[in-house]
């Protein structure tokens, strides 16, 4: 019996199995999410319970800003696919390697099409289940035997197959909190990163939107422009300098960090700064640490930093402020660029050329205001690189500890789990049960 094999010592014994065993014998569920005839367009509101797509998938975790919604009759309808705390989802098809673990927080929403959820038995414990996914073996074998030619296609029978190889339940909690803590200290420090920004963010509003900046009350107003005297409309082309894009040939890329860290587009951005996934050892367009990339085909606008000298691909280009208010320049252009694919006027562009962001109109304020909001703001953004710089090192700390803890190289069983991981342990975990 597999619950005699998994449970009949307390020694640390990593037993192997199917997934598809293990639900049967413990009650888990391997489900495809509702096939496309089940949801129509018209099924879809404004306002209502998100559906979770592959799309929505980022990083491990459920990106809001992008799902659909439907209305309450359509959730009756499809309560089977209804999510709950402790289900992982994975797509069906393109990315399978992606998964995310059900929050309280995404609890009640909808297994969306395109969607493969796992309830898992209830001797995994499920936080452990989502970084045993992450290890390459599992994404090496999800990828392996997935179907297709051009699109890797996953299915529940082939999750059934799925090898999970366990170690006693109280060691899977053990391994679980130990990585956990490191991914709580990186979405701590991705909140604060968040609402830094919102504070530069606001106080240029304040100041340059609504022209509340210090000394406003005593400043004139030019009758013929509207702005305080000693501001004006400029142009990004007069107050920047502007390197646009050009891909060296693709026999310079390679994936082993030689030569600079290469950008094509958008594809590697993050919240602010892009991750490095390919490298070139030729390359003139070369984006300096500080400067601002700006994407020219679409989405266009869509604005991160360059935290270190970079290739720049044909996709997009480099902003540099002429008189060094690069952090004023940022939150200036994250105001003009709030939608995206929008330029002056708000026209619609698939692609923008030099000449096209040289004629970008942008606000000049006297020289002395703009030096006052650039110190505020840089000093920000330098606390923002320095939570950006920590995260780093905590995802590559987890990144050599998730393989040596899943594979039993770091013996966890008779680790005692200091505060608050011991609390954390406990609030979290319950013994399992047969089904």
């Amino acid at each position: 019996m597999i619950r005699q094999q998994l449970l009949k010592s307390q020694t640390c014994v990593w037993n192997k199995h199917t997934l598809g065993e293990l639900c049967e014998e413990y009650g888990g569920i391997i489900q495809t999410g509702p096939f496309g005839s089940q949801l129509h367009q018209h099924d879809y509101v404004d306002k209502g319970t998100p559906v979770l797509m592959p799309k929505d998938i980022v990083n491990y975790q459920i990106n809001l800003e992008s799902v659909a919604r439907i209305s309450d009759d359509n959730v009756q309808r499809l309560v089977r696919h209804k999510l709950n705390v402790g289900d992982l989802l994975l797509p069906r098809r393109g990315e399978v390697s992606k998964n995310v673990l059900i929050s309280e927080k995404e609890a009640g929403f909808i297994c969306g099409t395109g969607c493969l959820k796992i309830t898992p038995p209830n001797v995994i414990f499920p936080s452990f289940f989502k970084y045993y996914l992450r290890t390459s073996y599992m994404i090496d074998w999800l990828e392996s035997n997935a179907v297709g030619a051009t699109m890797l296609n996953l299915s529940s029978a082939i999750l059934y197959k799925l090898p999970v190889i366990l170690p006693p339940y109280e060691v899977q909690q053990k391994i679980a909190v130990i990585l956990s803590a490191y991914d709580d200290l990186i979405e701590n420090n991705l909140k604060r990163i968040k609402l830094l920004e919102e504070m530069a963010q606001i106080t240029y509003e304040e100041w340059f939107v609504r022209l509340k900046f210090p000394g406003h009350e005593t400043t004139p107003v030019d009758s013929v422009t509207g702005l305080p005297e000693g501001w004006e409309k400029s142009t990004l082309g007069k107050c920047c300098t502007l390197v646009m894009g050009q891909s060296p040939k693709s026999e310079f890329y390679n994936f082993e960090k030689e030569g600079l860290p290469f950008h094509q587009g958008v594809k590697d951005y993050g919240y602010r700064f892009p991750e490095n996934t390919c490298w070139s050892t030729d390359g003139s367009r070369i984006a300096k640490a500080n400067d601002i990339l700006f994407s020219v085909r679409a989405p266009v606008g869509r604005l991160n930093l360059a935290i270190e000298d970079i290739i720049l691909g044909r996709g997009l280009s480099a902003i540099r402020h002429k008189n060094g208010s690069q952090s004023f320049l940022f939150y200036q252009l994250k105001k003009v660029f709030f939608q995206e694919d929008m330029l002056g006027g708000g026209a619609i562009f698939a692609s923008v050329t030099k000449e096209d962001m040289l004629r970008i109109e942008l606000l000049k304020p006297d020289r002395r205001t703009e030096t006052e909001f650039n110190q505020f703001a840089a000093a920000i953004d330098k606390a923002i690189e320095n939570l950006y710089l920590q995260n780093r090192l905590l995802k590559e700390a987890r990144d050599i500890l998730l393989p040596r803890l899943m594979t039993g190289m770091i013996d966890v069983e008779q680790l005692d789990l200091p505060e608050p991981l011991g609390e954390l342990s406990s609030n979290l975990t319950q013994e399992p049960q047969a089904a």
